[in-house]
Parts: C-alpha cells; sequence; structure tokens
C-alpha cells in the first residue's frame, strides 16, 4: 500500500470549494441555499473578452511558457500605470491563476512565511505542502484586522538566518478592509530585507478610487500577484499574472522552469482572450461592479450592526468577517466556529465559511460572509440603465441576498 508523505495527510479540499461544493448538492437535493460562502464574482466576462475567446478558440499550440507577449506587455502597461513602477513584458509570467503561481513562488524561495491572521484560505496549507515555517502575525477586529508595523518587526527579530516572506492581500480576503499602513510596513520590510507577495487580485473592486499598493513604497522588494478572476469574471478560466521588480528576477526565471516542468503555458484561447481584458476600457463595467458591490456591503453591514453582530465595513471586494460573539451564547451544538456554520447552513440553507479556516482561533464565533448569491449580469445591465444604486435597488434586484440575510438574521434573534 502507497504511504503517503506525513506533511500531506492532513491536507483537505480547500474550504472555500468545499462549500460550493457543498452547496450545489443541497440544492440539487431541493433545499433553497444561500451561497455566501464561496466567494465568486457574480458578475459576467465582459462581452468583449468573451467574443475573442470564441474568436481564438482555435488556437492549439503551446505558447511561450512565461505567457503570450502582447498580453504580458498589455499587463505591464496596465500595472506600470496602478503600481507606479515601470513593468516590461520581460518582468511577467502568466500561469493557470494566481493561486497556482503564489503555489510556485513559495516553492522557490527558500524561506519563512509571514502570514496577518486572518489570511485567505490557501496560503499557510501551500506553505504545508512545500514545508514551509509559518509565522502568525496577529491583527484584531478593533484594527480593521490589519497588521501592525510593531506586530511584523517584532516577529522579524525573532527569525534568524532565514528569507522571510510576507503574503499581503488587499482588498483583504476575509475581511474586505484595506491596509492602511502600507508605508509603516514598507519601512520594516525594507530594514529585514523581506520579500512581499502583494496579492492585488481584488485592486480593481476597490471602492475607493485610489488604490494604494505596497509597490508605491517598496517596489524593489514587492512581486505583485494579479489576475482577471475577481475584476473580469472570469475564475473559472484560470489565468493569472506575476509581475517582478527587475532585482527579483532570478526568482522569476527559477519559477518560469518550474512552469516549463508542471503546467507548460496557460491555455491559448484564454490567453489572446485576455489581451482583451487588459488593453479595452472596463471603466464602465468596473464602475458599476464597485458600486453594487459596495452598497450590497452597507446593507448587509447595517442589517447585522443593528442586531449586534460585530463586523467592520468592507472597503473592497465582496466578502465581510462577523463576530458573533456578542449575540450568542456557546452551547455543546455551538462551542466554536465550524459547529456555528454548520448549525447555520442545516437549520436554515446559508452558507458562510468559519473564521477558523482562515487561522482564527476555533473557540472564536468569528465567520466570513461573500456577499455574490446574486443574478451579476442582470444586476449589472440594471444598474448602468438606471444610474442610481442604493439600498432599494438592492432590495428590487438582489433577492437572495435580501431573503438569506433575514434568514440569517431571524435564526440569530430566534437563539436569543
Amino acid at each position: 500500500m502507497a504511504k503517503i508523505k506525513e506533511n500531506l495527510i492532513d491536507i483537505k479540499t480547500s474550504s472555500t470549494l468545499e462549500i460550493n461544493e457543498l452547496s450545489l448538492k443541497l440544492e440539487k437535493e431541493g433545499n433553497e441555499i444561500y451561497k455566501f460562502g464561496l466567494g465568486q464574482s457574480p458578475f459576467p466576462v465582459p462581452d468583449v473578452v468573451v467574443k475573442e475567446l470564441q474568436k481564438n478558440a482555435f488556437q492549439k499550440d503551446y505558447l511561450n511558457v512565461s505567457g503570450l507577449l502582447e498580453l504580458r506587455e498589455h499587463i505591464a502597461k496596465y500595472h506600470t500605470t496602478r503600481n507606479r513602477y515601470n513593468y516590461e513584458a520581460d518582468d511577467i509570467l502568466i500561469g493557470p491563476g494566481s493561486k497556482e503561481l503564489i503555489f510556485q513562488t513559495q516553492l522557490t524561495i527558500d524561506c519563512e512565511l509571514l502570514l496577518p491572521n486572518p489570511s485567505w484560505v490557501s496560503y499557510e496549507p501551500q506553505a504545508q505542502i512545500i514545508k514551509n515555517k509559518v509565522h502568525w502575525l496577529e491583527t484584531t477586529l478593533e484594527q480593521n484586522w490589519h497588521v501592525t508595523a510593531k506586530e511584523l518587526d517584532d516577529k522579524c527579530k525573532k527569525i534568524k538566518d532565514k528569507t522571510k516572506l510576507l503574503i499581503l492581500n488587499s482588498p483583504n480576503n476575509p475581511s474586505g478592509t484595506m491596509h492602511p499602513n502600507l508605508k509603516e510596513l514598507a519601512l520594516i520590510a525594507k530594514s529585514h530585507g523581506i520579500i512581499i507577495i502583494a496579492d492585488e487580485i481584488y485592486a480593481d473592486l476597490s471602492f475607493n478610487d485610489n488604490y494604494e499598493s505596497i509597490t508605491h513604497f517598496y517596489p524593489e522588494g514587492t512581486i505583485v500577484s494579479s489576475g482577471i478572476s475577481k475584476w473580469c469574471g472570469a475564475g473559472g478560466w484560470r489565468l493569472g499574472a506575476l509581475l517582478f521588480p527587475k532585482n527579483l528576477k532570478s526568482i522569476k526565471n527559477v519559477i518560469r522552469n518550474i512552469a516549463s516542468e508542471t503546467f507548460t503555458s496557460v491555455s491559448a484561447p484564454i490567453q489572446y482572450a485576455a489581451i482583451k481584458a487588459y488593453s479595452e476600457d472596463h471603466s464602465e463595467y468596473l464602475k458599476y461592479s464597485r458600486k453594487i458591490l459596495h452598497s450590497i456591503s452597507n446593507y448587509v453591514h447595517s442589517k447585522f450592526t443593528e442586531i449586534g453582530i460585530n463586523c467592520k465595513k468592507p472597503q473592497g471586494g465582496f466578502y465581510m468577517l462577523c463576530d458573533f460573539s456578542s449575540v450568542l451564547n456557546k452551547t455543546n451544538e455551538i462551542n466554536d466556529s465550524k459547529n456555528l456554520c454548520n448549525k447555520v447552513l442545516n437549520e436554515t440553507g446559508f452558507a458562510m465559511l468559519p473564521g477558523a479556516d482562515f487561522g482564527i482561533s476555533a473557540e472564536k464565533l468569528i465567520t466570513r460572509i461573500a456577499f455574490v448569491d446574486f443574478d451579476g449580469k442582470i444586476v449589472l445591465e440594471k444598474a448602468i440603465k438606471s444610474k442610481f444604486i442604493d439600498e432599494e435597488f438592492i432590495i428590487n434586484n438582489c433577492p437572495k441576498i435580501i431573503k438569506g440575510i433575514k434568514k440569517l438574521i431571524d435564526w440569530v434573534k430566534h437563539q436569543k
């Protein structure tokens, strides 16, 4: 019988994918499920990008391991403006989703990983697969779930003779908040020689037009991770990109070599279509996508805080962390965040994820919701037509959001 490597025995299906599979299964069984678990963009891929995919369906040849040159040129131009760093096509590596590229980066660098607590569900399991040691950087709801410069500095002083890799995700999954102290974090990163992965997959869904990146303060030590899964609605297309500063080119070259022996290159039709994602003007699409998500987040935050669920207003993306400790008493059935999520799903059909999946202590009754259960195509069309998006618009056009939130609130009230 085959022996499984010890560090892989405890690896489980990613909780975000698992909750989606469970939600779909329960729906097929005839249950009404409110899908606040998987963070999948509800919006359609822009028509011009879809048409380009159809046009290039015949493309069948392997492409350059680094990615299609024209696509990399457009990504370089796009990020040169946003990240205030002069990227060139040769600084970019295209891969089958930013998740895979972040994994390849962790695999390449001989490092110990620094993660804000909480963090996206896959960073830590990736480190476990590779056997990279993880150091959690504690945050609090009162601090908007942000890492302080002092916490980062104190942790780094305890790590000796090892490259330190920090992953910063802003807007953040799971909290929806954005880091306000990037300049201070950059100074600490410079002083300790930290390499940063800036996971900016939600950057174009920031509710504030003036997006601030860690590259504005520490470009020479920052690898930017981006892609089309969130802002462009193309999660299932699996196309991500890494952007490297000139002095970290050696890391890029090794990752490229690994890619040549693993995924080879991203699907040719997808890469040709993605050129339109980066070269065309999607400002109206993004403007109203952000307005819709912002209005939904305000609605959800208002309803939750009214009954005492403690949460911070999201500043981008489509996530929110919710602390139920003020409105629920622990019982044998609800003694940690996993039990809480299971009980809520079984009794209301409301699917959400436990904070424990993101690094938060399981005993804390904290969960993450993704407010994406609405028909993005229809809602986006109506939003562009009406131009005015307020609470009434959300109530009239996002019935699963409204009903799901009401179900959860009624359930909480019933527990008292």
